[in-house]
């Protein structure tokens, strides 16, 4: 393991680093199968890993060795840090709760047939204000119920409850809480990307350079078509103010012809001259 603490920083570009506390072993399994060939997970204790790092002549090492606290979870990969964070986090998994977890959700409790044989377990379901029955040798739920809404801390009680009814109310996923790539130590903040944000800026970026190029008259093969509308569109108006006739605005130079001499006829109806 020391041996690969000194070598997979010089093979990957980036070396990124999450904290063991905010990581369950169950979500590291379906996470190693995910990302074979695109990333390898170590899981280390800091202090072989701060070792190991001291020999190492890489750009902002020492940096990423200051934050090695317990035990550390590292990933190294080719691909860009703020990418493996996003990946990271469309790969979040429901967990069981434990007492004192945050419910990341409305827990609800749905009406049917617990499979569990009635004795002390009625007093879980009534200390939650779960309303039950015995039926056929096992209790019922009667009725929808949410015992705990989102953001509320889950009691011991009622996180064993839950994890008898197979109800996972935890939503877990692994955020990276530093990374190390090209020599810049990026933070657990810098690493967040809003993707959808970043899209709409994206677009709108795109839509103002386009914006942008054709009042500019710049051609491109995209707005090349918008360009010789605005430019066909400006020739008919300049045509028709000076009254020059073509095929396509005879019509219109008339009609203005027309219209500005009744306006001189009206002016000049009952004028007499002196």
């Amino acid at each position: 393991m020391y041996q690969m603490m000194e070598e997979l920083p010089k093979k990957y570009s980036v070396t990124a680093l999450v904290r063991m506390e905010k990581v369950r072993a169950s979500q590291l399994l379906p996470l190693r199968k995910k990302l074979k060939g695109e990333v390898e997970i170590i899981s280390i204790k800091d202090k072989i890993a701060q070792k190991a790092f001291e020999k190492l002549d890489i750009s902002g090492i020492k940096k990423l060795k200051e934050n090695l606290t317990g035990q550390c979870l590292f990933m190294f990969t080719n691909m860009s840090p703020f990418k493996l964070n996003v990946l990271l986090g469309k790969n979040k998994i429901m967990l069981a709760a434990r007492g004192g977890d945050i419910a990341s959700m409305d827990v609800v409790v749905p009406p049917k047939n617990t499979g569990i044989a009635p004795g002390p377990m009625l007093t879980e379901f009534k200390e939650n204000k779960i309303p039950t029955k015995i039926d056929q040798g096992t209790i019922w739920i009667l009725k929808e119920t949410t015992p705990i809404k989102k953001g509320e801390v889950i009691s011991t009680k009622l996180a064993a409850l839950l994890g008898k009814l197979d109800i996972k109310p935890i939503e877990a996923g692994i955020v990276l809480n530093s990374a190390l790539s090209e020599g810049v130590l990026f933070t657990e903040n810098e690493l967040v990307v809003d993707v959808d944000l970043f899209r709409k800026q994206i677009s709108e970026a795109h839509q103002n350079a386009v914006s942008l190029s054709i009042e500019a008259a710049y051609i491109t093969n995209e707005n090349i078509e918008q360009i010789l509308a605005k430019a066909s569109q400006s020739a008919r108006s300049v045509s028709l103010e000076i009254g020059y006739m073509t095929d396509d605005n005879k019509e219109q130079v008339i009609q203005k012809a027309d219209g500005h001499a009744k306006s001189v006829v009206s002016k000049t109806k009952g004028y007499t001259p002196t």
